[in-house]
């Protein structure tokens, strides 16, 4: 989606939003030695209410016009809030809720102070709300109007409809970058806007083409042929010759996880902790590393990693142990002659998605050792990512009792709260597989409803050490977002992040 709001998970936020667009708050994404901090987007500053912690008041950044020229302000904010979360105003889009509402889930509404000033409103005290405002953009409220008033339809839906159709191919926000043109699936190119407020963003080269090209093998050769400057991503049997021509490979671990994800419903073989700890204990990550990676990720033993905040002191070691796996699953019921049948739904490709099928045929071999049989549900990307916000108990499970999908770690939010906590079960959000634990919940609570960030942060390390004992995934990955560029391309920086500055990139003759 280019309307403002994208889908498809971080990858279509880095091409789509922060190029064209702006949140309130944003991610720094020029720093390669640390993760990215919260930064002033089109807000300038904001501070929660000392006597009502459901209140937010946010000031916004003045002189900054969309690429139509219209101004932002206050007004914009709640049009753009009014989008995604009032049904009865005529910009409200389906299509930009399920992706948006999910990652902003206790945001009830926002109200105009002054031309510079807006309040918004959360259900609950939320600590989380100015990184949750890293996932909504803000789309031209005048340039939508337009297409509304010429648009033809039955009622003001169907107008609403093909004002979106239309501003997709035709986009407007305050980001460094214009839309110029746009063919869906084929190619989006984009030009860089000069007016853009941040002068210090303004980008370096003149014009940006984005292709998508779902396998690997299809984009390194893109690159080697001269097609394309650089690819997300490349092929890792193709590293050698891709150094030897004299390419340029970068890569930083990110805040990402490649997992997977239980089902805890009635009847899931998950529902066995043994089964769970055992299946952690089964996978020889440094061997994935080294061997099919060829060293592109770094192995997983939680959501984060020691020496991060909100590690914790998990009293579960994740690390290949295949004997205690064996005895675990022995204990379980399981052995030799009885093995474990298990259904995993997973994509051929995607957006973070490292290698998946081989991943998971490497992962297939590695826990029939220990009593599994997994089987595998191969779905296109797309599809995956749609299914993951139905859930388990959803016919598009297909019978699967676990789900495939990585996800960015920037967060509390993105990396704990929407899989552990019960409520944020589908519809709401990502507890895909219906976890419902107390002491989660308990956490969950804890550390929304505090807001100096010391203590927050130690309630987060709680929650997610809770979550590793429990074994409450299969943690098998953090990616290092591999990308391949030619040696013409300069000024860019691999971030500790998901999110790429493309503004101080240039290419050289």
């Amino acid at each position: 989606l280019t309307t403002g709001q994208p889908d498809r998970g971080a990858g279509a936020y880095q091409f789509t939003a922060y190029t064209i667009y702006d949140p309130l708050v944003a991610w720094e994404m020029d720093v390669a030695d640390r993760p990215g901090k919260l930064v002033p987007g089109l807000a300038t500053e904001w501070k929660v209410d000392d006597a009502d912690k459901t209140k937010w008041v946010f000031k916004l950044r003045p002189g900054v016009t969309f690429h139509d020229g219209s101004p932002f302000n206050a007004d914009a904010v709640v049009w753009n809030v009014d989008k995604v979360l009032k049904q009865d105003t005529p910009q409200f889009d389906p299509s930009q809720v399920g992706v948006t509402a999910s990652r902003m889930p206790t945001l009830v509404s926002a109200r105009k102070i002054d031309d510079m000033t807006v309040e918004l409103t959360t259900k609950e005290p939320d600590s989380f709300l100015p990184i949750n405002l890293t996932n909504l953009f803000m789309a031209s409220p005048a340039k939508w109007q337009q297409f509304y008033d010429k648009a033809e339809g039955a009622d003001a839906k169907a107008k609403s409809q093909a004002a979106w159709a239309a501003f997709a191919k035709d986009a407007s926000g305050t980001g460094p970058w214009k839309m110029s043109s746009f063919t869906p699936r084929e190619r989006l190119e984009l030009v860089k806007n000069d007016n853009y407020w941040d002068k210090a963003r303004v980008p370096k080269t003149d014009k940006m083409v984005l292709l998508p090209m779902p396998e690997a093998n299809a984009r390194t050769a893109a690159l080697l042929s001269g097609q394309v400057n650089w690819i997300e991503a490349p092929a890792p049997d193709a590293l050698p010759e891709i150094k030897q021509r004299g390419f340029n490979l970068y890569s930083n671990e990110e805040p990402h996880v490649w997992p997977w994800q239980f089902s805890r419903v009635e009847g899931s073989p998950w529902n066995d902790i043994r089964v769970r700890k055992a299946a952690n204990l089964c996978v020889d990550r440094e061997g994935l590393r080294d061997g099919l990676l060829a060293g592109l990720m770094v192995p997983a033993t939680g959501t984060f990693e020691p020496g991060h905040p909100w590690r914790g002191n998990p009293t579960f070691q994740i690390k290949y142990d295949k004997p205690a796996a064996q005895k675990l699953m022995q204990e379980a019921g399981f052995g030799p002659n009885k093995k474990l049948t298990v259904k995993i739904q997973t994509s051929a490709s995607g957006s973070g998605q490292m290698l998946p099928l081989p991943m998971n045929e490497y992962l297939q071999q590695a826990l029939a050792e220990c009593y599994f049989d997994v089987q595998l549900d191969v779905i296109e990307w797309n599809t995956l990512f749609t299914n993951w916000r139905r859930g388990a108990k959803d016919p598009s499970a297909n019978g699967s009792n676990a789900t495939n999908v990585t996800y960015a770690a920037m967060d509390p939010f993105f990396a704990l709260v929407r899989f552990l906590q019960s409520g944020m079960a589908p519809p709401v959000s990502n507890n895909w597989g219906f976890i419902n634990n107390p002491k989660f919940d308990e956490l969950v609570k804890k550390a929304r409803q505090t807001f100096e960030p010391a203590a927050r942060d130690a309630a987060l390390a709680e929650l997610h050490a809770a979550s590793v004992d429990d074994a409450a995934f299969l943690y098998v990955a953090h990616d290092v977002a591999p990308r391949a560029m030619s040696p013409k391309v300069k000024g860019f920086v691999q971030p500790k992040s998901w999110f790429v500055d493309f503004s101080p990139v240039s290419v050289v003759p």
